[in-house]
């Protein structure tokens, strides 16, 4: 009787997993669905992200090359877009917790990201750059940063945080929370230099009277940038990477980067 009523016990237990795995799937693999049954596609996005997801202050309007992508994929689906303010701090978070279905601002393609979300194809790719105040002499090279004394800052969630961790060997580096307090940390005299990307350096060098941007002769841990979308859903994602294939395919994509100034950084 023990052996029976032990064997009822397991069955059902096994059953239940079984059960509750299948509904996870089901859920998972229907993402697709529920978008279109909602007619909108919710897009995370980092509002202050020049050139890539930019909220103008002077306008308030997006944008953008991934504002632009954004705004095709939801054509492409045939229903309304919804933007959501995210970062890449939030960007896990915002995955999981299906605050959106796809994250949509040049999110750097890290083995760190993969156990959290599920990545395109690369539709863009940067290395490393500096922005230096023109009015510090002590740094006008790449090869001057790295020296004793100096302070380097990054933002907290991006992939210039572990890169410059193994790369800085005489510098002190530092780590703010938000975009802005690089920016501060360099004007107040805290900090000499700021880590970021092609995009965001071109952008803070040709829109600030103080800002010099720097380039390491050989480009520093270059990064293939991609759409994230939560994880387990092959088929939502097989959706979105064949959307970068077409916008690849049909000049759509090099058009926007043109557009932003991005063209030196186009994924092939």
């Amino acid at each position: 009787m023990q052996y029976i009523l032990f064997s009822r016990q397991f069955l059902n237990a096994f059953f239940l997993c079984l059960l509750m795995s299948f509904s996870l799937s089901a859920s998972a693999a229907d993402r697709l669905s529920q978008v279109q049954a909602a007619g909108e596609v919710r897009v995370c996005i980092w509002p202050d992200y020049f050139s890539i997801t930019y909220r103008n202050p002077r306008t308030q309007q997006l944008e953008g090359i991934d504002i632009d992508m954004a705004r095709a994929f939801a054509d492409s689906l045939k229903v309304k877009l919804r933007f959501v303010n995210s970062s890449f701090a939030k960007l896990v978070e915002n995955l999981n917790t299906d605050q959106c279905d796809v994250a949509m601002h040049g999110v750097g393609i890290r083995d760190s990201r993969k156990p959290h979300m599920d990545f395109t194809q690369p539709h863009l790719s940067s290395g490393i750059y500096a922005i230096v105040d023109k009015n510090n002499d002590l740094i006008t090279r790449w090869e001057e940063i790295d020296q004793p004394g100096n302070v380097v800052v990054v933002q907290k969630g991006t992939y210039m945080e572990p890169v410059m961790r193994e790369y800085l060997k005489r510098a002190e580096l530092s780590v703010v929370n938000t975009f802005k307090a690089r920016e501060q940390e360099v004007q107040s005299g805290r900090a000499d230099v700021f880590m970021t990307d092609y995009p965001y350096g071109k952008r803070m060098a040709s829109l600030t009277n103080w800002a010099r941007l720097l380039a390491p002769a050989t480009p520093l841990a270059p990064t293939p940038y991609g759409y994230a979308v939560p994880k387990g859903d092959p088929a939502w994602l097989k959706t979105v990477d064949n959307f970068v294939t077409q916008v690849k395919k049909d000049g759509r994509l090099r058009q926007a980067a043109q557009r932003h100034g991005l063209t030196p950084i186009v994924a092939k």
